[in-house]
């Protein structure tokens, strides 16, 4: 397999990095983690720089505030693309992506994926611990995007994904300013517009049992403007064009 680097995006994550970094590690021993924290107040940095002074292979980048997921990973995909590596994973720090069912998705980027995402919403697919007002925002808000973008994927929140090198070459992220769901929506988008393959990997999502979640109201509001503006600029586009 190519150079794999992982990259973790943190912010107050202390409880929970030292083990998604020792399970990713053990999961898949080549590859590398890119932890992107964003100056924690919990010590999530220092943590990270004591486990990367133990590991060659564990490395951080540092940023002086916070300033959203899309933006860490952004960062974190600058970081790995100058570096050569060829696969660029999104994993987050809080264990609720398991670094256990990281080698299928890299399989499926292997057998020929430009994206492969780890869903939850195919077909041996499945959420623990979820209430059912969390399952029912996550099955609606795909359902919306579904329809609204004309998205094929069933799940295009999903943030256990990976990428090739080459994938995110072509999808001009420069552009990006998009953040939490929305962003995973944006790249969605934008590597099935290109024509690139997508591949859904089922995998078992289990929420967080430390530290707090990051999820807010303004992350959805964002997300349902975004893909309403996006939806719109595609129907425009689309009456546009000349009929033949």
């Amino acid at each position: 397999m190519e150079p794999i680097l992982v990259i973790v995006p943190t912010y107050c994550e202390r409880d929970n990095l030292t083990a998604i970094t020792r399970r990713v590690r053990a999961a898949v021993p080549e590859a590398h983690v890119l932890v992107v924290d964003d100056n924690s107040p919990d010590g999530t940095g220092a943590l990270a720089d004591e486990l990367a002074s133990r590991d060659p292979r564990i490395h951080v980048l540092h940023r002086p505030g916070r300033a959203g997921l899309g933006a860490a990973y952004l960062a974190g995909f600058a970081h790995g693309l100058a570096e050569g590596f060829e696969v660029l994973v999104e994993m987050d720090a809080d264990g609720s992506h398991r670094p256990e069912e990281l080698p299928a998705l890299l399989r499926a980027v292997e057998a020929g994926a430009d994206l492969a995402i780890g869903s939850q919403w195919v077909r041996g697919g499945r959420v623990l611990h979820w209430p059912r007002r969390r399952r029912l925002l996550s099955r609606g808000g795909n359902a919306y995007v579904r329809i609204v973008l004309g998205l094929p994927v069933r799940d295009a929140t999903a943030g256990f994904r990976a990428y090739r090198a080459a994938t995110l070459d072509k999808l001009g992220l420069e552009e990006v300013a998009s953040q939490g769901y929305c962003f995973q929506v944006d790249l969605t988008l934008r590597t099935v517009r290109r024509g690139l393959r997508v591949q859904e990997v089922p995998i078992t999502f289990a929420d967080r049992t430390a530290g707090d979640s990051k999820m807010s109201r303004a992350i959805v509001a964002e997300a349902l403007w975004r893909v309403t503006l996006w939806g719109l600029a595609g129907l425009r586009a689309r009456l546009r064009r000349p009929r033949t």
